[in-house]
């Protein structure tokens, strides 16, 4: 019997989370598949990269494409140049991508112009903001693909009313809890809040990256202000993307009197922000990763976005909404330090089988 041929590709720390558990259970699996993976190169920094891989223990890529970064055309157009002389020499029996991000989007594209078979990983996902690049790349990506593979509920009802056959829709669970449960137990090992000077539960983390909020001076004003002022009730830990450093230097917003209490680092790897996450008592964010982790963590999350395309983070796990209202993420803060936030729950299968269930769900369709 023919091997099947199957190329994965990433390109961002997000995808490296969600591909590494597959990447795993498929090379577990070589009788039937051989397994490529493609590194387009949207995170190169090696914090938001190679840091990552080693975390993860994922093999270096088999094919790395070093498209480095660029706006959202320049990037997805680069990728799709590069990618498709790839996968014209390759010929996979099946494409694999991951999530929402220009990468995802790129190798869609790619995929359905040489008629390659596609499988989006997290599919069904909207926030009903197109203003977000995101859902442009969601659906599009769902839009191409032949086979989706859903988190959460709300994707499976996502899809059909968009149309989309049944047939094609697997309810498999959140890929990215595998890699926390496969991961968790080295994890713990780490030394950050030592490094850090932290003690459990009684630290605040804040992250912020989307161009909403980092790209327009007073909106990270306003967050960084909020983030200063709250830092009065607990330190606030400020792991700060490159993108959002680089804005903050431009918009002046840092005058060198910072409350000690708040205190930006760079980016973490894996295993030391999962150790971190786990032990604070609060995350503020407007990553959709940190919502996911957060909810199985059981830990509080204020989302920093009007919307979200994980509405079971809210509905059944530990998010609360508050976009960029100071007032009502202060409020939030508040509440939740005085005893009285929300009690929250893990959605179902999201239980680290996922990357198992779907190379059931690839032998059942491909094989």
């Amino acid at each position: 019997m023919r091997k099947l041929k199957i190329v994965q590709i990433v390109g961002t720390r997000p995808n490296f989370v969600k591909s590494a558990p597959l990447l795993k259970v498929l090379r577990k699996n070589s009788k039937h598949f051989d397994s490529i993976l493609i590194h387009t190169g949207q995170h190169y920094d090696r914090n938001l990269s190679q840091l990552f891989f080693d975390d993860l223990k994922m093999p270096k890529p088999d094919i790395y494409l070093g498209v480095g970064s660029g706006s959202h055309a320049q990037q997805t157009g680069m990728i799709m140049i590069e990618l498709e002389k790839v996968l014209m020499r390759l010929k996979p029996d099946l494409v694999i991508v991951f999530g929402d991000v220009n990468s995802t989007l790129a190798a869609a594209l790619v995929a359905s112009k040489l008629c390659l078979k596609l499988a989006h990983v997290e599919a069904g996902l909207r926030s009903f903001d197109n203003t977000m690049p995101e859902e442009i790349n969601r659906i599009v990506t769902d839009r191409l693909s032949d086979i989706l593979f859903v988190s959460e509920k709300a994707g499976q009802v996502n899809l059909e009313n968009e149309g989309v056959q049944k047939e094609k829709v697997f309810l498999v669970g959140n890929i990215m809890i595998d890699s926390l449960v496969n991961n968790m137990e080295t994890a713990q090992k780490s030394d950050v809040l030592n490094r850090l000077h932290l003690e459990p539960y009684k630290y605040i983390i804040a992250t912020t990256h989307r161009p909403s909020n980092v790209d327009n001076g007073e909106t990270l004003k306003v967050l960084i202000n909020c983030f200063k002022d709250i830092s009065n009730r607990l330190p606030v830990i400020f792991s700060c993307h490159p993108r959002t450093r680089q804005r903050i230097e431009e918009f002046g917003l840092l005058n060198g009197n910072e409350n000690g209490q708040f205190r930006i680092v760079e980016p973490l790897g894996y295993l030391d922000f999962l150790k971190l996450q786990s032990k604070s008592k609060l995350v503020i964010t407007d990553s959709g990763g940190i919502q996911e982790e957060t909810t199985y963590l059981g830990i509080p999350c204020i989302t920093l976005r009007e919307n979200t395309e994980l509405p079971a983070t809210v509905d059944v796990g530990s998010n609360t909404i508050c976009g960029t209202d100071p007032r009502k993420i202060t409020s939030t803060v508040e509440q939740l330090l005085k005893g009285r936030y929300k009690k929250s729950g893990i959605p179902e299968l999201w239980d680290g089988n996922t990357a198992s269930r779907i190379v059931e769900v690839l032998k059942e369709e491909l094989l």
